[in-house]
């Protein structure tokens, strides 16, 4: 990525150029990228909710475009990117950009756009999720009378090995749950709470919801 496109020169542009800001920076930086993305560069943007319409607009109706959603892990290579090409993007130039985010974990490519929206609040946003589980369970661990680095302990190794298991292994979700919940049990008593009405699955929807309108609005 070049930091200061004024000093770009042009007859050795890029083959792939990666905007890689946060959406609300993006339309003050689009104009001065326009002459890279002119001499024939893909533009490969991971910025949320930013569509590739609002980027030609300011680009060029012309420009290859592939729009990317990755998360946080992409920092351990253990990420996984969602992406959408317009169709000025030729193979050669999807392949590219399939090649560049998965040097930091696996790559599924969608045809309709404004999935990404819904792939921003699931995915993108989603480790922000499995950490405020971590830290919820340890602040109940130390309402329970644990000691507080015991909690935060347990906390961590619990998320880190369930997030491992799952990795591993092909069972459904589900039945991976239920083979830690024996009838009448701990685990049951626990998921009594979780899995009611108004329980986890309502909340998270609630604010998967939230995330996706707030992508939305970001194209705006």
């Amino acid at each position: 990525m070049i930091d200061t496109p004024a000093l770009l020169d042009t007859g050795s542009a890029p083959d792939v150029l990666v905007l890689a800001v946060k959406p609300q920076a993006m339309d003050s930086l689009l104009a001065a990228y326009a002459k890279v993305a002119a001499h024939g560069a893909v533009v490969l943007s991971i910025a949320a909710g930013k569509t590739i319409e609002s980027l030609t607009q300011k680009l060029g109706a012309s420009t290859a475009v592939v729009r990317a959603m990755p998360n946080t892990p992409a920092s351990i290579r253990l990420g996984i990117s969602v992406a959408c090409a317009n169709a000025h993007a030729s193979k050669v130039q999807r392949a590219r950009c399939d090649e560049l985010l998965a040097c930091v974990g696996n790559v599924l490519w969608v045809e309709d756009e404004r999935l990404l929206d819904a792939v921003t609040a699931v995915s993108g946003s989603g480790p922000a999720y499995v950490f405020l589980l971590a830290e919820c369970l340890a602040v109940a661990g130390r309402e329970a009378g644990l000691p507080a680095a015991l909690a935060e302990r347990l906390a961590r190794e619990t998320v880190v090995g369930a997030g491992a298991l799952l990795a591993r292994s092909s069972l459904p979700f589900e039945t991976l749950r239920g083979n830690v919940t024996s009838p009448g049990g701990t685990t049951a008593a626990a998921l009594s709470i979780l899995m009611a009405d108004d329980g986890l699955q309502p909340l998270l929807s609630r604010a998967v919801s939230a995330a996706t309108e707030r992508a939305r609005e970001l194209a705006c």
